[in-house]
């Protein structure tokens, strides 16, 4: 498994196939600036890395929601250049929030190339149980905003009883979150029309997502830093 501390070791077929995007995709990419060129190896050869393979996942996602390759390269060109293939996920996961839900049919070896690995029948087992790839008539369903983190949760030294609850727990205390703010919001613009009402709603809907996502993040690295009694980095002026 590549981490974003080794050296990139994709080249740019497997980097397509990972993807579930054709070659010619990645390099149309690339020539518009896109994609950062690849670490030249041993014979001149191109090998591209994780944040290589995020930062593909996020354009695809850009796409998928209607944005043109312009909007896209603006879009991009203001991110940090440095951020690192998890940062680029998590961007990924608040653009992909808005997408409808989608499920794609694919074959063993076609689950298999996305995952970008072999996937043995206890894996594939942790998958269905996971609500990632479930068989389907010969096949499997597969969200594909999900693959790529079932896919990593496959190598996290937890059991799949633990996998399930934490996904629970996640659901849970989201589905009470939304909940509670929906019925805030609902409270605030009671005597407002259903068209205000609307374009209201589309306005709050990113912030409020954002503002989850942030507030999870900062929970969870002090949960983390209490825990493991690691002390907190000291701020700058």
């Amino acid at each position: 498994m590549t981490t974003e501390t080794e050296e990139p070791s994709l080249t740019v077929d497997e980097l397509a196939a990972r993807a579930g995007v054709t070659v010619r995709t990645v390099r149309f990419y690339s020539a518009k600036g896109l994609l950062p060129p690849p670490v030249i190896g041993p014979r001149r050869v191109g090998r591209y890395g994780q944040t290589h393979l995020a930062r593909l996942a996020l354009i695809e996602e850009l796409q998928r929601q209607g944005m043109t390759l312009a909007a896209i390269e603006r879009h991009l060109g203001r991110l940090p250049a440095d951020l690192s293939a998890r940062d680029l996920a998590i961007h990924r996961a608040v653009v992909a929030s808005w997408a409808p839900d989608t499920v794609a049919v694919l074959t063993r070896e076609e689950l298999e190339r996305r995952a970008g690995r072999p996937l043995g029948e206890e894996e594939l087992q942790r998958l269905a149980a996971m609500n990632v790839a479930v068989p389907d008539d010969g096949g499997h369903r597969v969200d594909p905003g999900l693959l790529g983190l079932g896919v990593e949760l496959l190598d996290v030294p937890l059991g799949l009883d633990t996998v399930l609850a934490a996904r629970s727990v996640l659901i849970e205390h989201s589905r009470a979150a939304a909940r509670e703010l929906s019925s805030l919001l609902r409270d605030a613009v009671a005597e407002r029309d259903s068209t205000e009402v609307k374009s209201l709603s589309a306005h709050m809907q990113p912030l409020v997502v954002q503002a989850l996502l942030t507030t999870f993040q900062r929970s969870l690295r002090e949960e983390l830093r209490e825990w493991l009694g690691e002390e907190e980095a000291p701020r700058g002026p």
